[in-house]
């Protein structure tokens, strides 16, 4: 039969789930997140049940959406065998067959990126019509190894290598269907497209070009840059099986008082509204995060996941969105949202503001003199950079304010958004000489007349 496969991405988390048309009205979905609500969609407009939920390996990147498709849709669940798990599936291990509808889906070990990982080859009839490589074979590149522990890091990847070489013996025409794709940070490589086939990773993938196994794993590991600590935790609450939500709830508009009061209880205020807005007026306190495809990634990274979470958003931003991408890393409830029916300012945001400065001012403003200080992740500052901008990545800052310059400091990523965040995280530790360039090396290239530093 015709292959009917739709790859739905999240940008933010650099992942695709895929859903297929099994024929007679059933689809399978692979790895999807938590939030269900695109797949289901998908699913509806082609007038399907999901009946199969697959996943290729316990996730650390995203909370699992298999068991919500499982209580929500009635889908059975296929996973790897890694012990107990806390909802009901069936466990494959290698070369386990499971027929659906018009396919055959074939497990295949392919430990690396995690100790149980699965591929899964699709086979339509007797022809193989691709394989789901998960975190294990991904274009131009291949899953990390370093998510697990740091004593499992080599082991795995020693793995990852024989992994991919079984992989290589499938014929070059074989489609070739990643989980993990750029902007995942599980992924050790950054290109672009999201698919590709046995063939073409073969002949272009530069961990596949390693002259043997010491080789490769010298190539991947040096690859590597930091993750995000929720990773740490995320693959044991996919093991338990997390809570099904149906439906994510809105945050309760709570007023003013109460959000200043459960901010002087411990509560974290998220503040998910643009830069420019946060930087007008914003409560003192407040972790600056915008409303993004990569929000749920920063939020797991920076917020506490043992302190309640209040949030502050625009009226145009819908809360709904910020439930769910909260959800998909772990934020289940959150504790409610600054009413968004007060006037914009006003004694909400009291006198807390951030000096948002474009590109020209670090050349000939009195913002010339501060120090800069560059917040993205080390690929993207070897890549160009300022001269003389220290770097010093997001992920990293609160733990490393010791090592900032002192006296006054602009902060600075790709557009202004991690900066900002940057900026809430300074002053909530009392900087308050601070500014953000809104926008990023480039712009300051552009009015400097200069090109940027590259390189280490």
């Amino acid at each position: 039969m015709n292959l009917h496969l739709i790859p739905i991405v999240d940008e933010g988390l650099g992942n695709s789930t895929y859903l297929l048309d099994l024929g007679a009205g059933l689809a399978l979905v692979v790895d999807p997140e938590r939030d269900v609500r695109q797949v289901r969609k998908e699913a509806r407009r082609l007038g399907l049940t999901i009946a199969f939920a697959a996943e290729t390996h316990l996730h650390a990147d995203f909370i699992s959406g298999v068991r919500e498709l499982a209580e929500t849709e009635g889908a059975t669940v296929l996973a790897p065998e890694v012990g107990p798990r806390g909802f009901a599936h069936t466990a494959m291990t290698d070369g386990d067959r499971q027929h659906l509808g018009a396919y055959t889906l074939q497990a295949l070990a392919t430990p690396g990126h995690s100790p149980e990982h699965l591929s899964y080859l699709l086979i339509d009839g007797d022809e193989l019509a691709g394989v789901f490589t998960g975190g294990s074979l991904m274009v131009g590149s291949a899953g990390r190894t370093d998510l697990v522990s740091p004593e499992l890091t080599v082991p795995l990847a020693r793995a990852q290598y024989r992994s991919l070489q079984l992989l290589m013996e499938l014929p070059d025409e074989t489609l070739v269907w990643p989980t993990h794709g750029a902007g995942s940070f599980c992924s050790a490589g950054s290109a672009a497209e999201r698919t590709t086939t046995i063939g073409r990773e073969r002949a272009t993938n530069s961990l596949l070009q390693a002259t043997g196994e010491d080789a490769f794993v010298a190539a991947l590991l040096g690859s590597l840059g930091t993750f995000p600590d929720y990773f740490l935790r995320l693959a044991e609450i996919n093991l338990r099986g997390p809570a099904v939500l149906a439906t994510a709830k809105a945050p309760t508009p709570l007023p003013h008082q109460q959000v200043i009061e459960l901010q002087g209880q411990g509560a974290q205020i998220v503040d998910t509204r643009r830069p420019a807005d946060f930087a007008a007026g914003h409560i003192p306190g407040s972790l600056s995060i915008t409303l993004r495809p990569v929000f749920a990634t920063w939020l797991g990274w920076l917020a506490d996941p043992q302190r309640p979470v209040v949030i502050v958003r625009s009226p145009d931003q819908d809360p709904e969105d910020i439930a769910w991408a909260a959800a998909k890393v772990g934020f289940d409830t959150l504790a409610g949202e600054l009413d968004v029916g007060r006037p914009a300012g006003g004694d909400a945001f009291e006198a807390a503001t951030s000096s948002l400065i474009g590109a020209g001012r670090l050349l000939t403003g009195p913002e010339a003199s501060f120090s800069v200080v560059d917040v993205r992740q080390a690929a993207e500052f070897r890549t160009g950079r300022i001269t003389g901008a220290r770097h010093l990545e997001l992920g990293e800052l609160a733990h490393r304010l010791s090592e900032l310059p002192p006296g006054p400091i602009v902060v600075m990523c790709r557009h202004g958004e991690r900066a900002m965040t940057a900026a809430s995280i300074l002053e909530r530790a009392g900087r308050t000489d601070v500014a953000v360039l809104d926008g990023g090396a480039a712009d300051w290239a552009r009015a400097a007349g200069r090109p940027l530093e590259r390189g280490r």
